[in-house]
């Protein structure tokens, strides 16, 4: 069963987004994944850095279900030419994969599609009016730029803390975790502040910003708030961009998360 930020239970068996059906195995095999659910104590991080265990000892309150994967809704907004709002769902499991299924809208036409990293592999599939292609891409800068993206959202599920590599940062507010992801390493920095909350994140992460080619770029996400859903605490307010949220042009998401489950 899945535990809801109101206490009730939920059934195993989620049923993937009408847009997600392409890819509706995959959504249910990551929404089948579930961690021990043995309970945290502060003791299953006493072996991390000071920073990464102050993270973890505020982000998991004593007690809580280890959770393996959690299922994500959020609301905001994302630069498609000009900023546009949109709504998602995300099945989220840290080191093995993500689908997130969005909505928005497009002179006025509905949007619908998802960006995922399953099996292995990653693509993007949009379509606009639920019939016309607006974009399709898979390969390889496409898998390796979503296993980028799979490592820095790991966040979301801070009980996921124990499969991942840490070590100390470059300066006493910051830690350094490192995924291995398709059997690439993705190394994900961590800024958190004094009394453990998690102000963002920092990485070399593959994409094209500049549509010159891929390689490897800095992405920045910061986060403004913070909400507490079934013993863990998880961003609530945050944006990203590459570079960094004030390099002009580069900040192209902004979401607020609305709701959680963790399994």
């Amino acid at each position: 069963m899945t535990l809801h930020p109101n206490g009730d239970r939920v059934p195993e068996s989620v049923r993937p987004p009408r847009s997600a059906h392409h890819v509706r195995e995959q959504w249910k095999a990551l929404a089948a994944v579930h961690g021990t659910g043995q309970p945290f104590t502060s003791a299953l991080a006493g072996n991390l850095p000071p920073v990464a265990r102050r993270w973890i000892t505020h982000a998991v309150a004593e007690g809580s279900p280890m959770a393996r994967s959690g299922q994500l809704h959020m609301t905001g907004q994302i630069r498609l030419g000009r900023w546009r709002p949109f709504s998602a769902t995300q099945i989220l499991v840290p080191g093995t994969g993500f689908i997130w299924v969005a909505a928005t809208k497009i002179g006025g036409l509905p949007v619908h599609g998802y960006d995922r990293f399953s099996d292995n592999g990653g693509e993007m599939r949009w379509r606009l009016g639920g019939v016309i292609p607006m974009m399709s891409a898979r390969g390889p800068d496409v898998t390796e730029s979503a296993a980028g993206r799979l490592a820095g959202e790991s966040i979301s599920v801070p009980t996921s803390f124990p499969l991942a590599r840490w070590s100390d940062g470059r300066n006493p507010t910051e830690t350094t975790t490192t995924w291995t992801v398709n059997g690439h390493e993705e190394t994900v920095h961590l800024e958190v502040a004094d009394d453990g909350t998690l102000r963002g994140l920092h990485m070399q992460r593959w994409g094209n910003p500049d549509g010159h080619g891929f390689g490897r770029h800095r992405f920045t996400v910061t986060i403004d708030s913070e909400r507490t859903v079934a013993g863990m605490t998880i961003p609530a307010q945050l944006r990203a961009g590459w570079g960094t949220v004030d390099t002009p042009g580069g900040e192209f998401f902004r979401a607020e998360i609305t709701d959680a489950a963790f399994r």
